[in-house]
Parts: structure tokens; sequence; C-alpha cells
């Protein structure tokens, strides 16, 4: 089977990655506005989860007039299986957008060494230009194991051009002196550490061909993980009107619904619902009496923001333990199960 991007050509390419809840997709939301009017951009998301969030909460907070394009690889590391899904995903992507910009955001528990490869690869070589790799981090996070002696972790810091310490308003003295002293015998000597509040980054960071070549031999990646089989980011919605989807690896465990678009939520039992989680991270859409409303948590907090479009409601949650009683605390906050009862 043959993929072959034409004539497509030399199209500027930046990997955003960085663990969980540490801002990846507010970078991405601020460097949207940097685009010029008139350039294309895409975008490639993948998601832990079986899901997929991210996608709808970029959409809901673009508009399609901005020539963005978007596309999500949900169910973990979207470069498994020989990188085949990254491939679909990004071929289809790049046939639709013809994009002058490509960003991709790796899911925070993945392999970005190995979607470098795939990008590598001579098949690619002449279609896209990789520019700098970003990789967000919270410095606040490294006197904690679970990062600092986690492999992926490590890895966003080794296949870094840039390291941006993200949330530099929540720092506490001597946290950024950490950062780099951290960085230094991870990263590559020419990695640039700078630091930034609610991922502004400048433009002019993600210009620039990387440095980094990961068909060296030490930049082989030893571990696979599972990849999504079921597609139940897309799946057709059942008569129930719910899907859920589970994943674990790398430590951790997803879990998530999708819910039809006739299912309209009540917005403050979803605020309230969502403020008692105890997760490390949590990722939502949902549409609700108030509008449509994307909702962000991490260890600093919920936020909520208001969208644009939304064609069905979803969420995804990343924990250590899940709740087994949460499918049933999210229908609690149905105002209604179909909105035909009340037409």
């Amino acid at each position: 089977m043959s993929f072959k991007i034409s004539p497509i050509s030399g199209v500027p390419t930046n990997i955003i990655t960085g663990f969980l809840g540490v801002g990846k997709t507010s970078a991405i939301l601020h460097l949207m506005k940097s685009k010029p009017d008139s350039e294309r951009w895409a975008i490639l998301v993948n998601e832990f989860g079986e899901i997929g969030v991210d996608g709808s909460l970029l959409q809901g907070q673009s508009g399609n007039e901005q020539q963005i394009f978007i596309k999500e690889v949900p169910g973990g590391c979207m470069c498994c299986t020989a990188g085949l899904p990254m491939q679909i995903a990004l071929n289809q992507l790049l046939s639709e957008a013809k994009p002058d910009r490509l960003i991709i955001e790796p899911t925070g528990l993945g392999h970005p060494k190995e979607v470098m490869q795939v990008l590598s690869t001579e098949y690619y070589r002449d279609v896209l230009s990789l520019q700098k790799n970003i990789t967000l981090v919270d410095a606040r996070k490294l006197s904690d194991p679970r990062y600092t002696s986690h492999d992926t972790f490590r890895q966003q810091i080794a296949i870094a051009d840039t390291v941006v310490g993200n949330k530099t308003d929540l720092y506490q003295t001597g946290d950024k002196e950490k950062l780099k002293a951290f960085v230094a015998p991870v990263a590559s000597p020419e990695t640039k550490v700078i630091f930034a509040k609610h991922g502004v980054i400048p433009f002019d960071e993600f210009d620039g061909e990387t440095h980094i070549d990961v068909l060296q031999p030490s930049y082989l990646h030893r571990n696979k993980q599972r990849t999504s089989k079921d597609g139940l980011s897309e799946a057709l919605m059942p008569e129930s009107g719910v899907i859920k989807a589970t994943n674990q690896g790398e430590d951790f465990k997803s879990i998530g619904w999708r819910f039809a678009a006739n299912k309209v939520f009540n917005r403050q039992s979803l605020q309230i619902l969502f403020q008692m989680l105890h997760v490390e991270r949590m990722k939502a859409v949902f549409i609700t009496f108030d509008g449509i409303f994307g909702y962000n948590k991490t260890a600093d907090g919920l936020t909520e923001v208001e969208l644009d479009e939304c064609t069905e409601s979803r969420v995804e949650i990343i924990a250590e333990t899940i709740d087994d009683t949460l499918e049933d605390k999210l229908l609690n906050c149905l105002i209604v199960n179909d909105m035909s009862e009340i037409s």
C-alpha cells in the first residue's frame, strides 16, 4: 500500500512535546495566534486515551476561517506498530491541508524519538523540513521521581532543540536553576533552555532546522506502547448515545467517554464534578444548556473556555487509579438524555 504525498515538499514541521499537564495545548493555541493570514497550517494531535478530545478543543477555538486543519490519533503512542497509524493520519492531513506549516503534538506518555524516526525516514525526507523540537517542562515536577525517572520524560528532553520551562508564574526561588541543571546531562549540548508563562513562546523559537539526529543508534528506543485497534474515537454512535473506552501503559490508566449530541449537560454540575476529581489529567468538551465548553484539569486546577463548535460531548481522564463510579457521576450531570424530550 502506498501513501506517497506529492507534490507537497519541504513543509516546516515542529514537534511540541512535554509530559502530562505541562501546557502543550495552551502553547499550540498561542502559536496559532501567530499564524500569518496567508498560510495554511496543519496540526496532528496524539492522545494517550482512546476517545480523543484535543482536536475538539483546538478546533473549537480556531474557527474554520483561520485555515487551520486538525487531525487526531488517539489510543496511545501514534508511532507504534511501525508508525502506521501516524503515517495514515499524517498523509491524510497533508493531502487535505497542503499546509505551509505542520505541528505535531505527541501524547505526553508517548515516545517522541520514535515519532521523529518516522518523520526522518527517506519516505518523508523531501516532504517535510524538520524544524526545532520544543519540549515543555514544569520545573516544579523535578522533585517528583515519577517524572525524573520516567523514560518518556527524559526522552522528551533528549530530543529537544529548546526546552521551555513553562508556568514560571508558579515557580519558587531556585526552580529555574534546577531545570537547567537537570537538562544539561540529559539533552544535547546545543539544547537551549528558555522560560514562559501560560505557554506563550516567541514564534521565532520554532524556526530553524532541528539539530537532533534520531537515526543515530543512541536514539533508538527499546519499548513499545500499545496502540488503539478499536477506532473508538471515530466509531459510529450506538443507540445508547454513549461510548466508553479505556487504555493503560507507562504506569498510567486512561478512561474516556463520548456522548451523543442530543445529550445535554448541566454546566454547574459538571464544574462541581470536575473540581472534585483527583486525576493526573482531564480534558473535555461538553454540550450544556449554557453553550459549548471545553475543560482542562491539571494539578494546578480546572480551567473552562467557551467553544464555537462541537459535534458531541467528550471527556478523557488520565490517572494512576480510576474511579469506577465516574460514568454514573457524569450521567447524573445530564439535564436531558435526548433533546427531543423537550421539543
